[in-house]
């Protein structure tokens, strides 16, 4: 039987994916999808719900920190959460890394039986950690998260490699120490993210599909 077949169709199973920047937690989450299907699971990102740039300057006067949880709009984040749960479709904001500016225009996002949520402050704050299910935290070494937050900037975010060590530093390492590192203590499974997913992965999977409870009532062979 589908998995989306074992979930209730008036409520939708949350997994939160957390870690700090460069962790692999994006890479976990879509290799989750993946191994639930498609048709059953859809990933909501965090970062899609960065304040525009023009909100930015007026929370911070000087420098704009976007590590810092003032960064994210939270309560449009926790909202959306709230439909989708509740089975009613969403507009989420789009964002340009580039010009630090949301789009224009929104995506549309369906009610689907699995949303995984991935994003590195979503811990750290107790309204998400309400709405979740079950949660990851995905564990990686400071230089080896440094390593791929200079190759994922660079090819895809339009920065300098300067530009991304000055801010990893001098903004995302203290964020991280001060606000994702103690947010792991509400993961209920933490994982490396220096080792493979597949086990981890494979054994969530299996779990849930021995489940045929209601997500509330959903526990976790994991």
């Amino acid at each position: 039987m589908a998995i989306a077949q074992k979930i209730s169709k008036s409520s939708t199973l949350i997994i939160g994916v957390s870690g700090g920047s460069g962790s692999g937690k994006t890479t976990f989450a879509r290799m989750l999808r993946a191994h639930l299907g498609e048709e059953s699971c859809q990933i909501l990102e965090q970062d899609n719900y960065y304040r525009d740039l023009k909100d930015q300057k007026s929370l911070y006067p000087t420098e704009i920190n976007f590590d810092h949880p003032n960064a994210i709009e939270f309560s449009l984040l926790v909202e959306h959460m709230m439909l989708l749960k509740i089975g009613n479709p969403v507009q989420i904001p789009t964002y340009d890394f580039s010009t630090h500016c949301r789009g224009e225009k929104t995506k549309l996002l369906r009610p689907m039986p699995i949303l995984v949520l991935d994003g590195i402050l979503i811990l750290s704050q107790p309204k998400v950690r309400q709405m979740l299910d079950i949660s990851f935290y995905v564990d990686t070494h400071e230089d080896l998260r440094f390593a791929r937050r200079l190759a994922r900037d660079t090819r895809e975010r339009g920065r300098t490699p300067e530009g991304v060590y000055h801010q990893f530093y001098k903004q995302v390492k203290p964020m991280h120490d001060e606000f994702v590192e103690p947010s792991r203590q509400y993961a209920k499974k933490i994982i490396s993210g220096e080792k493979s997913f597949g086990p981890v992965i494979e054994e969530f999977v299996y779990g849930l599909h021995k489940q045929t409870q209601v997500p509330e009532a959903i526990q976790l062979h994991i």
